[in-house]
Protein backbone atom coordinates (compact mmCIF):
# COMPACT_ATOMS: atom_id res chain seq x y z
CA UNK A 1 0.00 0.00 0.00
CA UNK A 2 1.74 3.36 -1.24
CA UNK A 3 2.17 5.78 2.05
CA UNK A 4 -0.57 8.67 2.45
CA UNK A 5 1.38 11.65 0.47
CA UNK A 6 1.25 14.70 3.79
CA UNK A 7 2.94 17.16 1.33
CA UNK A 8 0.10 16.64 -1.18
CA UNK A 9 -1.06 19.85 -3.06
CA UNK A 10 -4.57 20.80 -1.45
CA UNK A 11 -5.62 23.25 -4.15
CA UNK A 12 -5.88 19.33 -6.38
CA UNK A 13 -8.57 17.91 -4.50
CA UNK A 14 -8.83 13.91 -5.22
CA UNK A 15 -10.94 12.61 -7.78
CA UNK A 16 -12.77 9.46 -7.96
CA UNK A 17 -15.22 6.99 -9.88
CA UNK A 18 -18.41 5.68 -9.55
CA UNK A 19 -18.45 2.22 -9.15
CA UNK A 20 -22.39 1.39 -8.58
CA UNK A 21 -25.45 3.46 -8.01
CA UNK A 22 -28.54 2.05 -5.94
CA UNK A 23 -30.87 5.12 -5.54
CA UNK A 24 -29.84 7.66 -3.35
CA UNK A 25 -26.55 5.61 -2.33
CA UNK A 26 -23.43 5.58 -4.87
CA UNK A 27 -20.02 3.73 -4.17
CA UNK A 28 -16.90 5.63 -4.92
CA UNK A 29 -13.93 4.24 -5.81
CA UNK A 30 -10.42 6.62 -4.75
CA UNK A 31 -7.18 5.98 -4.89
CA UNK A 32 -6.10 4.22 -1.73
CA UNK A 33 -4.22 7.74 -0.22
CA UNK A 34 -7.14 9.99 -1.59
CA UNK A 35 -10.21 7.98 0.54
CA UNK A 36 -12.02 11.19 1.71
CA UNK A 37 -13.32 11.39 5.38
CA UNK A 38 -16.04 10.23 6.91
CA UNK A 39 -19.31 13.34 6.01
CA UNK A 40 -17.06 15.41 3.75
CA UNK A 41 -19.02 16.12 0.75
CA UNK A 42 -18.07 15.08 -2.88
CA UNK A 43 -19.05 17.04 -5.87
CA UNK A 44 -20.27 14.31 -8.96
CA UNK A 45 -18.88 16.15 -12.27
CA UNK A 46 -21.66 15.11 -14.44
CA UNK A 47 -23.16 17.23 -17.44
CA UNK A 48 -26.53 17.61 -15.87
CA UNK A 49 -27.26 21.16 -15.19
CA UNK A 50 -27.97 21.28 -11.72
CA UNK A 51 -24.56 19.55 -9.08
CA UNK A 52 -25.24 16.51 -7.76
CA UNK A 53 -23.38 16.75 -4.06
CA UNK A 54 -22.86 13.30 -2.02
CA UNK A 55 -21.71 12.82 1.78
CA UNK A 56 -19.31 9.85 2.80
CA UNK A 57 -21.01 7.48 5.30
CA UNK A 58 -18.85 4.62 5.07
CA UNK A 59 -15.26 3.22 4.00
CA UNK A 60 -15.79 -0.33 2.59
CA UNK A 61 -11.88 -0.72 2.14
CA UNK A 62 -8.97 1.17 1.23
CA UNK A 63 -10.45 2.43 -2.13
CA UNK A 64 -13.96 2.06 -2.36
CA UNK A 65 -16.47 4.51 0.16
CA UNK A 66 -20.18 4.65 0.15
CA UNK A 67 -22.07 7.56 -0.22
CA UNK A 68 -25.62 9.38 0.19
CA UNK A 69 -26.64 11.67 -2.90
CA UNK A 70 -28.88 15.15 -1.68
CA UNK A 71 -30.27 15.05 -5.16
CA UNK A 72 -31.53 12.70 -7.50
CA UNK A 73 -29.40 10.01 -8.91
CA UNK A 74 -31.38 9.60 -12.15
CA UNK A 75 -29.00 9.44 -15.23
CA UNK A 76 -26.13 8.91 -13.26
CA UNK A 77 -23.66 6.27 -14.50
CA UNK A 78 -20.87 4.30 -13.64
CA UNK A 79 -17.39 6.09 -14.56
CA UNK A 80 -18.12 9.57 -14.16
CA UNK A 81 -15.85 11.88 -12.38
CA UNK A 82 -16.40 12.63 -8.61
CA UNK A 83 -14.12 15.64 -6.96
CA UNK A 84 -13.86 15.50 -3.23
CA UNK A 85 -14.09 19.26 -1.84
CA UNK A 86 -12.12 18.41 1.07
CA UNK A 87 -14.38 18.88 3.77
CA UNK A 88 -18.28 18.73 4.76
CA UNK A 89 -20.87 19.84 2.97
CA UNK A 90 -21.13 23.81 3.81
CA UNK A 91 -24.41 25.85 3.61
CA UNK A 92 -24.90 29.63 3.11
CA UNK A 93 -25.54 31.47 6.49
CA UNK A 94 -25.75 35.30 7.47
CA UNK A 95 -27.60 37.73 6.53
CA UNK A 96 -27.84 37.29 2.90
CA UNK A 97 -30.03 34.36 3.27
CA UNK A 98 -32.72 36.18 5.40
CA UNK A 99 -35.94 35.95 3.36
CA UNK A 100 -34.90 33.49 1.04
CA UNK A 101 -36.29 29.71 0.99
CA UNK A 102 -32.90 26.84 0.54
CA UNK A 103 -32.80 23.73 -0.28
CA UNK A 104 -30.31 21.17 2.25
CA UNK A 105 -27.21 22.49 0.62
CA UNK A 106 -28.37 26.10 0.23
CA UNK A 107 -29.45 27.09 -3.20
CA UNK A 108 -31.73 29.20 -3.47
CA UNK A 109 -35.39 27.48 -4.56
CA UNK A 110 -37.68 31.10 -4.37
CA UNK A 111 -37.31 32.19 -7.60
CA UNK A 112 -34.83 35.00 -6.06
CA UNK A 113 -31.64 36.33 -7.49
CA UNK A 114 -28.68 33.82 -6.42
CA UNK A 115 -26.47 34.85 -2.88
CA UNK A 116 -23.43 36.96 -3.25
CA UNK A 117 -20.60 34.90 -3.38
CA UNK A 118 -18.96 36.78 -0.38
CA UNK A 119 -21.87 34.68 1.77
CA UNK A 120 -19.96 32.96 4.39
CA UNK A 121 -20.86 29.36 4.42
CA UNK A 122 -20.64 26.83 7.54
CA UNK A 123 -20.18 23.34 7.87
CA UNK A 124 -24.00 21.46 8.83
CA UNK A 125 -21.31 19.61 11.08
CA UNK A 126 -21.00 20.65 14.52
CA UNK A 127 -20.67 20.21 18.02
CA UNK A 128 -23.02 20.79 20.29
CA UNK A 129 -22.13 24.46 23.52
CA UNK A 130 -19.78 22.72 26.21
CA UNK A 131 -21.98 22.43 28.95
CA UNK A 132 -20.45 25.12 31.00
CA UNK A 133 -21.58 27.97 28.03
CA UNK A 134 -25.07 26.91 28.16
CA UNK A 135 -27.29 28.71 29.90
CA UNK A 136 -31.40 27.51 31.43
CA UNK A 137 -34.22 29.30 30.87
CA UNK A 138 -37.13 29.53 33.50
CA UNK A 139 -39.17 32.47 31.38
CA UNK A 140 -42.42 31.73 29.79
CA UNK A 141 -43.05 31.98 26.25
CA UNK A 142 -46.32 33.34 25.78
CA UNK A 143 -48.12 31.71 22.64
CA UNK A 144 -51.48 33.52 23.72
CA UNK A 145 -53.26 30.07 22.92
CA UNK A 146 -55.15 29.25 26.20
CA UNK A 147 -54.64 25.28 26.46
CA UNK A 148 -51.05 25.77 26.06
CA UNK A 149 -50.38 28.63 28.54
CA UNK A 150 -52.12 27.46 30.67
CA UNK A 151 -51.09 23.34 30.78
CA UNK A 152 -47.57 23.11 28.93
CA UNK A 153 -46.55 26.32 29.34
CA UNK A 154 -42.94 26.74 26.78
CA UNK A 155 -39.79 27.70 27.88
CA UNK A 156 -37.94 30.73 26.26
CA UNK A 157 -34.77 29.07 24.65
CA UNK A 158 -36.10 25.71 25.43
CA UNK A 159 -37.45 22.74 23.32
CA UNK A 160 -41.40 22.35 22.56
CA UNK A 161 -42.62 19.21 20.55
CA UNK A 162 -46.39 18.38 19.43
CA UNK A 163 -46.51 14.88 18.95
CA UNK A 164 -49.65 13.71 17.08
CA UNK A 165 -51.10 10.94 14.43
CA UNK A 166 -51.96 12.31 11.21
CA UNK A 167 -54.80 14.62 10.45
CA UNK A 168 -54.71 15.82 14.36
CA UNK A 169 -53.41 19.32 13.62
CA UNK A 170 -49.58 19.76 13.83
CA UNK A 171 -48.94 21.10 10.83
CA UNK A 172 -51.83 23.84 11.89
CA UNK A 173 -50.93 24.62 15.14
CA UNK A 174 -46.83 25.33 13.82
CA UNK A 175 -48.40 27.69 11.75
CA UNK A 176 -50.79 29.41 14.35
CA UNK A 177 -47.85 29.52 16.24
CA UNK A 178 -45.47 30.83 13.00
CA UNK A 179 -48.22 33.88 13.49
CA UNK A 180 -48.91 34.47 16.63
CA UNK A 181 -44.85 34.94 17.24
CA UNK A 182 -43.31 35.83 14.75
CA UNK A 183 -44.71 39.43 14.70
CA UNK A 184 -44.12 40.04 18.46
CA UNK A 185 -40.80 37.88 18.25
CA UNK A 186 -37.85 40.03 18.03
CA UNK A 187 -35.12 37.93 16.97
CA UNK A 188 -34.90 35.67 13.80
CA UNK A 189 -36.68 32.75 13.07
CA UNK A 190 -35.88 29.57 10.78
CA UNK A 191 -38.11 27.60 9.43
CA UNK A 192 -37.30 23.66 8.41
CA UNK A 193 -39.84 21.65 6.52
CA UNK A 194 -38.70 17.97 6.87
CA UNK A 195 -40.52 15.87 4.38
CA UNK A 196 -43.40 17.67 4.08
CA UNK A 197 -45.40 18.74 1.45
CA UNK A 198 -44.55 21.58 -1.46
CA UNK A 199 -48.15 22.88 -1.08
CA UNK A 200 -47.46 23.46 2.64
CA UNK A 201 -43.84 25.09 1.59
CA UNK A 202 -45.88 27.24 -1.15
CA UNK A 203 -48.49 28.34 1.21
CA UNK A 204 -46.46 29.13 4.17
CA UNK A 205 -44.15 31.05 1.86
CA UNK A 206 -47.11 32.90 0.21
CA UNK A 207 -48.57 33.79 3.94
CA UNK A 208 -45.10 35.43 5.74
CA UNK A 209 -44.63 37.39 2.18
CA UNK A 210 -48.02 38.37 3.06
CA UNK A 211 -48.00 39.06 6.64
CA UNK A 212 -44.05 41.24 5.70
CA UNK A 213 -42.15 38.94 8.47
CA UNK A 214 -40.46 37.24 5.20
CA UNK A 215 -37.21 39.65 5.79
CA UNK A 216 -36.65 38.02 9.34
CA UNK A 217 -37.09 34.74 8.80
CA UNK A 218 -35.17 31.54 6.57
CA UNK A 219 -37.25 28.62 5.34
CA UNK A 220 -35.23 25.99 4.56
CA UNK A 221 -36.77 22.53 2.57
CA UNK A 222 -36.21 18.32 2.55
CA UNK A 223 -39.43 17.81 0.71
CA UNK A 224 -41.65 14.51 0.37
CA UNK A 225 -40.37 14.47 -3.54
CA UNK A 226 -36.93 14.58 -2.75
CA UNK A 227 -34.23 11.85 -1.85
CA UNK A 228 -33.48 10.60 1.63
CA UNK A 229 -30.38 12.17 2.19
CA UNK A 230 -31.97 16.08 1.45
CA UNK A 231 -34.83 15.11 3.90
CA UNK A 232 -32.35 13.67 6.21
CA UNK A 233 -29.53 16.58 6.42
CA UNK A 234 -32.44 19.44 6.17
CA UNK A 235 -32.35 20.02 9.47
CA UNK A 236 -29.21 20.27 10.18
CA UNK A 237 -29.13 22.86 7.57
CA UNK A 238 -31.72 25.25 8.83
CA UNK A 239 -29.64 24.23 12.59
CA UNK A 240 -26.60 25.70 11.12
CA UNK A 241 -28.12 28.93 10.10
CA UNK A 242 -29.92 29.33 13.64
CA UNK A 243 -26.51 28.61 15.12
CA UNK A 244 -24.42 31.40 13.25
CA UNK A 245 -26.85 33.80 14.06
CA UNK A 246 -26.54 33.24 17.77
CA UNK A 247 -23.42 32.49 17.78
CA UNK A 248 -21.81 35.21 15.44
CA UNK A 249 -24.47 38.09 15.84
CA UNK A 250 -25.62 36.91 18.99
CA UNK A 251 -29.77 37.42 18.44
CA UNK A 252 -32.59 35.18 19.66
CA UNK A 253 -33.81 32.73 17.80
CA UNK A 254 -37.18 30.65 16.56
CA UNK A 255 -36.23 27.45 15.36
CA UNK A 256 -39.07 25.67 13.91
CA UNK A 257 -39.22 22.20 12.34
CA UNK A 258 -42.18 20.08 11.17
CA UNK A 259 -41.43 17.42 10.49
CA UNK A 260 -38.89 16.04 13.09
CA UNK A 261 -40.32 12.26 12.59
CA UNK A 262 -39.85 12.23 8.71
CA UNK A 263 -36.11 13.40 9.84
CA UNK A 264 -35.96 10.26 11.77
CA UNK A 265 -37.69 8.24 8.80
CA UNK A 266 -35.47 9.40 6.19
CA UNK A 267 -32.41 8.36 8.41
CA UNK A 268 -33.90 4.82 8.46
CA UNK A 269 -34.07 4.69 4.63
CA UNK A 270 -30.56 5.94 4.44
CA UNK A 271 -29.19 3.40 6.95
CA UNK A 272 -31.36 0.59 5.12
CA UNK A 273 -30.06 1.39 1.52
CA UNK A 274 -26.26 1.63 3.55
CA UNK A 275 -26.82 -1.81 4.50
CA UNK A 276 -26.90 -1.69 8.22
CA UNK A 277 -29.49 -4.10 9.92
CA UNK A 278 -32.37 -2.58 11.40
CA UNK A 279 -33.03 -2.07 14.94
CA UNK A 280 -36.34 -1.86 16.78
CA UNK A 281 -39.77 -1.91 14.69
CA UNK A 282 -36.96 -1.50 11.60
CA UNK A 283 -35.61 1.75 12.89
CA UNK A 284 -31.89 2.41 11.92
CA UNK A 285 -29.48 0.53 14.59
CA UNK A 286 -28.12 4.73 15.37
CA UNK A 287 -31.57 5.92 15.98
CA UNK A 288 -30.49 7.46 19.39
CA UNK A 289 -27.49 8.72 18.06
CA UNK A 290 -28.88 10.70 15.26
CA UNK A 291 -31.64 12.20 17.16
CA UNK A 292 -28.95 13.17 19.99
CA UNK A 293 -26.84 15.11 17.58
CA UNK A 294 -29.45 16.97 16.37
CA UNK A 295 -31.20 17.38 19.56
CA UNK A 296 -28.53 18.53 21.27
CA UNK A 297 -27.38 21.13 19.30
CA UNK A 298 -30.56 23.08 19.79
CA UNK A 299 -29.19 24.70 22.79
CA UNK A 300 -28.93 28.91 24.65
CA UNK A 301 -25.87 30.36 25.72
CA UNK A 302 -24.96 33.63 27.25
CA UNK A 303 -26.66 36.50 25.85
CA UNK A 304 -28.83 34.58 22.88
CA UNK A 305 -31.50 31.65 22.70
CA UNK A 306 -32.61 29.11 20.71
CA UNK A 307 -36.22 28.44 20.99
CA UNK A 308 -37.14 24.98 19.23
CA UNK A 309 -40.51 24.28 18.18
CA UNK A 310 -41.21 20.67 16.75
CA UNK A 311 -44.10 18.74 15.29
CA UNK A 312 -43.40 14.82 15.55
CA UNK A 313 -45.97 12.59 13.91
CA UNK A 314 -47.17 9.33 15.47
CA UNK A 315 -47.19 6.71 13.48
CA UNK A 316 -50.74 4.72 13.71
CA UNK A 317 -51.06 6.55 17.16
CA UNK A 318 -48.43 4.14 18.59
CA UNK A 319 -47.28 6.83 21.60
CA UNK A 320 -44.54 3.83 22.21
CA UNK A 321 -43.04 4.12 19.11
CA UNK A 322 -39.30 4.51 19.43
CA UNK A 323 -38.87 7.30 17.41
CA UNK A 324 -41.24 9.17 19.41
CA UNK A 325 -39.71 8.22 22.75
CA UNK A 326 -36.71 9.30 21.84
CA UNK A 327 -37.35 12.37 20.22
CA UNK A 328 -39.94 13.40 23.39
CA UNK A 329 -37.11 12.02 26.05
CA UNK A 330 -35.18 15.83 24.67
CA UNK A 331 -37.91 18.29 25.30
CA UNK A 332 -39.44 20.82 27.96
CA UNK A 333 -42.81 20.45 26.92
CA UNK A 334 -44.68 17.44 25.54
CA UNK A 335 -47.28 18.62 24.01
CA UNK A 336 -49.93 15.74 22.83
CA UNK A 337 -52.92 15.79 20.10
CA UNK A 338 -55.81 13.58 20.89
CA UNK A 339 -57.82 12.14 18.01
CA UNK A 340 -60.28 11.84 20.35
CA UNK A 341 -60.04 15.64 21.24
CA UNK A 342 -60.71 16.16 17.43
CA UNK A 343 -63.29 13.37 16.96
CA UNK A 344 -65.51 15.71 19.71
CA UNK A 345 -64.40 18.71 17.29
CA UNK A 346 -62.01 20.48 20.42
CA UNK A 347 -59.65 22.28 18.50
CA UNK A 348 -56.61 22.50 19.26
CA UNK A 349 -56.89 18.87 20.23
CA UNK A 350 -54.53 18.69 22.46
CA UNK A 351 -54.79 16.39 25.00
CA UNK A 352 -54.68 18.27 28.97
CA UNK A 353 -53.60 15.11 30.79
CA UNK A 354 -51.16 13.42 28.47
CA UNK A 355 -49.17 16.69 27.88
CA UNK A 356 -46.84 17.95 30.00
CA UNK A 357 -44.30 20.72 30.94
CA UNK A 358 -41.36 21.51 33.12
CA UNK A 359 -41.93 24.78 33.65
CA UNK A 360 -45.68 24.68 35.60
CA UNK A 361 -44.15 24.59 38.85
CA UNK A 362 -45.07 27.05 41.69
CA UNK A 363 -41.74 28.00 41.54
CA UNK A 364 -41.46 29.58 37.83
CA UNK A 365 -45.36 30.05 36.71
CA UNK A 366 -46.04 31.74 40.60
CA UNK A 367 -48.80 29.91 42.82
CA UNK A 368 -51.83 31.25 40.97
CA UNK A 369 -51.11 29.53 38.02
CA UNK A 370 -49.87 26.44 39.23
CA UNK A 371 -52.84 26.23 41.63
CA UNK A 372 -55.57 26.77 38.70
CA UNK A 373 -54.18 24.88 36.22
CA UNK A 374 -53.84 22.16 38.54
CA UNK A 375 -57.76 22.31 39.20
CA UNK A 376 -58.44 22.29 35.87
CA UNK A 377 -56.51 19.23 35.05
CA UNK A 378 -58.31 17.38 38.31
CA UNK A 379 -61.65 18.57 36.74
CA UNK A 380 -60.89 16.93 33.56
CA UNK A 381 -59.42 13.62 35.04
CA UNK A 382 -62.50 12.70 36.78
CA UNK A 383 -64.60 13.96 34.07
CA UNK A 384 -62.69 10.95 32.06
CA UNK A 385 -62.92 8.75 34.97
CA UNK A 386 -67.08 9.31 34.50
CA UNK A 387 -66.99 9.06 31.13
CA UNK A 388 -68.00 4.85 31.03
CA UNK A 389 -70.47 5.24 34.01
CA UNK A 390 -71.98 8.33 32.25
CA UNK A 391 -72.22 6.68 28.74
CA UNK A 392 -73.90 3.44 30.64
CA UNK A 393 -76.10 5.13 33.13
CA UNK A 394 -76.02 8.61 32.08
CA UNK A 395 -75.01 11.71 34.25
CA UNK A 396 -78.25 11.72 36.32
CA UNK A 397 -76.56 9.02 38.53
CA UNK A 398 -73.86 10.48 39.69
CA UNK A 399 -73.73 12.07 43.19
CA UNK A 400 -73.88 15.82 43.47
CA UNK A 401 -70.24 16.42 44.12
CA UNK A 402 -69.72 14.39 40.34
CA UNK A 403 -72.18 16.01 38.75
CA UNK A 404 -71.17 19.47 39.62
CA UNK A 405 -67.50 18.13 38.71
CA UNK A 406 -68.71 17.51 35.33
CA UNK A 407 -70.99 20.39 34.21
CA UNK A 408 -67.80 22.51 34.95
CA UNK A 409 -65.02 20.19 33.55
CA UNK A 410 -67.47 20.30 30.12
CA UNK A 411 -67.40 23.92 29.91
CA UNK A 412 -63.32 24.22 30.50
CA UNK A 413 -63.52 21.66 27.61
CA UNK A 414 -65.19 24.16 25.46
CA UNK A 415 -63.31 27.11 26.80
CA UNK A 416 -60.31 25.76 26.11
CA UNK A 417 -61.02 25.48 22.30
CA UNK A 418 -59.91 28.35 20.14
CA UNK A 419 -60.25 29.56 16.53
CA UNK A 420 -56.78 30.02 14.78
CA UNK A 421 -55.99 33.02 12.59
CA UNK A 422 -54.87 30.09 10.41
CA UNK A 423 -58.53 28.72 9.44
CA UNK A 424 -60.53 31.53 9.63
CA UNK A 425 -60.41 31.20 6.18
CA UNK A 426 -61.85 28.13 6.62
CA UNK A 427 -64.19 28.16 9.23
CA UNK A 428 -65.20 31.95 9.05
CA UNK A 429 -64.86 32.75 12.67
CA UNK A 430 -62.43 35.44 13.45
CA UNK A 431 -58.80 33.69 15.16
CA UNK A 432 -58.20 35.16 18.63
CA UNK A 433 -55.15 35.49 20.85
CA UNK A 434 -55.57 35.27 24.30
CA UNK A 435 -53.64 36.53 27.29
CA UNK A 436 -52.21 34.49 30.12
CA UNK A 437 -53.87 36.44 32.54
CA UNK A 438 -57.20 36.30 30.98
CA UNK A 439 -57.22 32.35 30.40
CA UNK A 440 -56.34 31.91 34.02
CA UNK A 441 -59.10 34.19 35.16
CA UNK A 442 -61.57 32.38 32.52
CA UNK A 443 -60.39 29.03 33.76
CA UNK A 444 -60.74 30.73 37.57
CA UNK A 445 -64.31 32.06 36.70
CA UNK A 446 -65.14 28.42 35.56
CA UNK A 447 -64.04 26.62 38.45
CA UNK A 448 -66.18 29.13 40.53
CA UNK A 449 -69.72 28.09 39.41
CA UNK A 450 -69.75 31.83 37.18
CA UNK A 451 -70.61 29.57 34.12
CA UNK A 452 -72.47 26.87 35.42
CA UNK A 453 -75.90 28.20 34.18
CA UNK A 454 -74.61 29.23 30.49
CA UNK A 455 -75.20 26.83 27.77
CA UNK A 456 -72.18 24.78 26.85
CA UNK A 457 -72.21 26.17 23.26
CA UNK A 458 -71.03 30.04 24.26
CA UNK A 459 -67.80 28.76 25.79
CA UNK A 460 -67.11 26.49 22.62
CA UNK A 461 -64.38 28.55 20.26
CA UNK A 462 -64.33 31.48 21.92
CA UNK A 463 -61.45 34.11 23.20
CA UNK A 464 -61.56 35.46 26.74
CA UNK A 465 -64.72 34.86 29.54
CA UNK A 466 -66.32 37.80 28.46
CA UNK A 467 -66.39 36.95 24.46
CA UNK A 468 -67.99 34.37 25.92
CA UNK A 469 -70.62 36.25 27.91
CA UNK A 470 -71.21 38.14 25.53
CA UNK A 471 -71.85 35.35 23.34
CA UNK A 472 -74.27 33.81 25.81
CA UNK A 473 -75.97 36.91 26.39
CA UNK A 474 -76.92 37.56 23.03
CA UNK A 475 -78.11 33.79 22.78
CA UNK A 476 -80.67 34.86 25.05
CA UNK A 477 -81.82 37.83 23.47
CA UNK A 478 -82.25 36.04 20.51
CA UNK A 479 -84.39 33.29 22.36
CA UNK A 480 -86.35 35.88 24.17
CA UNK A 481 -88.65 37.33 21.48
CA UNK A 482 -89.60 33.35 20.62
CA UNK A 483 -90.22 32.67 24.16
CA UNK A 484 -92.79 35.63 24.69
CA UNK A 485 -94.46 34.76 21.09
CA UNK A 486 -95.01 31.38 22.35
CA UNK A 487 -96.70 32.69 25.81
Amino acid sequence: MRKRDLNRDSSNPPTGIIDAVRGAVVDVVFDAADLPQINSALIVEWDRPTPLVLEVQSHLDLQTLRAVAFQSTAGLARGVTVRATGGPVSVPVGTEVLGRLLDVVGNPQDNGPALPEKTPRRSIHALPPLLKNQTGTTDVFETGIKVIDLLTPMAQGGKAAMFGGAGVGKTVLVMELIGAMVEKYEGISVFAGIGERSREGHELLTEMQGSGVLDRTVLVYGQMNEPPGARWRAALTALTIAEYFRDQRHQNVLLLMDNVFRFVQAGAEVSSLLGRLPSRVGYQPTLATEVAALQERIASVAGSEVTAIQAVYVPADDFTDPAVTTISSHMDCVIVLSRAQAAEGFYPAIDPLASSSMLLDPLVVGDAHYRTAEAVRQALARFRELADIISLLGVEELGTADRLTVKRARRLQRFLTQPFMVTEAFTGTPGASVKLADTLAGCRAILDGEADDWSESSLYMVGTLDDARKKEADAQAADSPTEGAAT
